[in-house]
């Protein structure tokens, strides 16, 4: 499928299956994965939508979602060394969906032998797709974004446990609770840095290719050039690899990592 018609099909399954729920969701169309982390029925149906889209296109791609990756976590470890394949987050942002938030977006991102080549961001909500192919830069709704600058103080967004003794020259506030929509502010220059407790490949996938694409850097603390199925406890996006380093040293501590 060529770029265009990804992002159609992202925007048609969201305004089908997604956006008809928001705000209107039941209790019954609501459940808890684990503690604090929500699924919906819009979760499992755009999953599912896109899921038959995309293998329709290549019935031998891999397709790692988030949900079927909860319910076979296998998935997951083979996205590696899979030749083609998908990785999908049919609501990034759930919590804040279910809340009648409009912070959240769908995340699409194709691979080829384990590396990232074409990601999609899509925020139903503020109407905005953000596209990147691997050398082709990034486009918002057709637009060339521009190479990214960090500001002084550099501007952050982080989990609270790295908000609690910022050092000089971090301004630092909290993340949206979704990789659709902290990583556009990244791209867009909006904020210079994000930092994540998490690094499942449907959450970064596409937004760390944009940023690459755009000169910036991404790495799990410690660790070279992040990749989807990297491991590690602590992610930092930066709009530079100078900021990322400034970052990695002055925000993490022992103390952090042993949370």
């Amino acid at each position: 499928m060529d770029a265009d018609a990804v992002a159609e099909a992202i925007v048609d399954v969201a305004a089908r299956l997604i956006l008809p729920r928001f705000g209107r969701l039941r209790p019954d169309e609501v459940d808890a994965k684990k503690p604090g982390d929500l699924v919906t029925v819009a979760d499992t149906e755009a999953e599912a939508a896109l899921t038959a889209i995309l293998q329709a296109d290549d019935p031998r791609a891999l397709i790692v979602g988030e949900e079927a990756s909860f319910a076979d976590p296998s998935l997951v470890d083979a996205l590696p060394e899979a030749d083609h394949a998908w990785v999908v987050d049919p609501v990034d942002g759930t919590n804040n969906f279910a809340q009648g938030d409009p912070r959240f977006g769908v995340l699409v991102a194709e691979l080829r032998g384990g590396e990232t080549v074409r990601g999609w961001i899509w925020q139903p909500v503020a109407g905005r797709m953000f596209v990147a192919e691997l050398g082709a830069g990034v486009r918002c709704n057709g637009e060339e974004l521009g190479r990214l600058s960090a500001a002084e103080p550099a501007r952050g967004r982080v989990p609270g446990r790295l908000r609690r003794m910022p050092p000089p020259g971090f301004d630092l506030r909290p993340t949206s609770r979704s990789c659709a929509v902290d990583y556009p502010l990244l791209l867009t220059g909006e904020t210079d840095l994000l930092g994540f407790t998490h690094h499942h490949p449907w959450d970064h996938a596409a937004g760390v290719l944009m940023l690459n694409e755009l000169g910036g850097y991404a790495a799990m603390h410690g660790g070279g050039p992040w990749r989807p199925g990297d491991s590690g406890r602590l992610l930092f996006a930066a709009a530079s690899e100078d900021l990322w380093r400034r970052a990695d040293a002055a925000l993490v501590t022992d103390a952090i990592l042993g949370l």
